[in-house]
């Protein structure tokens, strides 16, 4: 893990400069961003728009433009920007069983909970990245705010990714993790009974899948946690062709993620990947707080599961952010208005978890 949050690439006097800039007085980022946008009856959020005009600006290379060594660099640089540097009362580095041998994962112990033998509810986290990018470090920021604003244990997992290793070798990891924890929550300091499941974007697929493999096989699992989650690989929903560009997460990305994810396309089709396209959801599923974003291209396909869900008879939360865009979950260092949704989303957890 990096030493408190400070990633060796991110230089300190770009972060302090990017936090003045997003915290301009609304008037004058609203000059600064340009004229507000409205899709799809929606208007972009303010901050996010002027985070993108930002981006412009200082011409950052788009992550999937780079090869993917760099742009596993640049993502984690990114979200160590809007990550900030966020409290947390304990991390531990641990090794948890995978589906080839161990892999890393990373425990987040609230200040509330430091010291206190009492067992805590558990989140089970599966980081976004296209199953291409992201890490235990590329999350951790997020990770840290569950933690403390839920009052909640946390464990994060560094499971296999595409393209080295392909599916299904990320569903594999965190099925074989999350079927650990459930077995061993106590060596965890976690209560059995109230351990759930989360994630975003392809950690939100991922999410699901374990989620459903638990009602499928008897596993404890108290509540979902999905975020934006990928849902549908097959079936182009609106939202993927209405904000395919311009919004942060783009159809090259989408691409390439599941070219480097997947071996073949037919394995499209596979409920593991696309959930959607399952034959049916199993009895006894946990309770589920689904989030989108309004100008994302994964929101429908997000929206469409949750009533899914519903119409299975599975208790459902939907909660969509209608201004903003794909990855608004990790910025919880800057600005005011994501920072607040993540806030919200974490207190939802709590209710959920507690």
């Amino acid at each position: 893990m990096l030493p408190d949050m400070a990633l060796p690439v991110l230089n300190r006097v770009e972060a302090a400069t990017f936090r003045r800039l997003i915290g301009l007085p609304r008037p004058l980022m609203r000059r600064l961003a340009g004229r507000p946008v409205v899709v799809d009856g929606q208007t972009l959020d303010l901050e996010t728009q002027w985070m993108l005009r930002l981006k412009e600006l200082v011409r950052e290379a788009a992550v999937e433009s780079l090869p993917i060594a760099q742009g596993r660099t640049a993502l984690a640089r990114q979200t160590a920007l809007v990550g900030g540097r966020q409290p947390i009362g304990e991390v531990r580095d641990i090794d948890v069983p995978g589906a080839d041998g161990a892999i890393a994962a990373q425990l987040y112990v609230p200040r509330s909970r430091v010291g206190d033998a009492s067992p805590s509810p558990l989140l089970v986290f599966m980081h976004g990245g296209g199953f291409l990018y992201g890490d235990l470090e590329s999350h951790d920021p997020v990770c840290r705010v569950l933690a403390e604003r839920a009052d909640v244990r946390v464990l994060a997992l560094d499971y296999r990714l595409g393209p080295e290793h392909r599916f299904p070798a990320a569903v594999d990891d965190c099925w074989t993790a999350y079927q650990w924890v459930a077995e061993h929550a106590e060596q965890l300091g976690a209560d059995p009974d109230h351990v759930g499941v989360g994630g975003d974007s392809a950690g939100g697929c991922l999410a699901t899948v374990v989620a459903l493999r638990a009602a499928g096989a008897g596993v404890p699992c108290r509540h979902q946690l999905l975020v934006y989650p990928v849902t549908d690989v097959v079936n182009a929903s609106e939202s993927r062709t209405l904000f395919s560009s311009g919004f942060y997460l783009t159809q090259e990305f989408m691409d390439l993620a599941t070219g480097s994810y997947l071996a073949s396309p037919a394995e499209r089709h596979h409920p593991d990947v696309s959930p959607a396209l399952s034959e049916k959801v199993p009895d006894g599923l946990a309770p589920a707080l689904v989030v989108t974003a309004g100008f994302d291209p994964l929101r429908d396909e997000g929206e469409a599961w949750a009533r899914t869900l519903a119409d299975a008879g599975v208790d459902v939360r939907l909660k969509r952010y209608p201004g903003f865009i794909h990855g608004f979950f990790c910025v919880v260092g800057v600005g005011r208005t994501q920072r607040a949704a993540v806030a919200e989303i974490a207190a939802l957890l709590k209710a959920a978890l507690h």
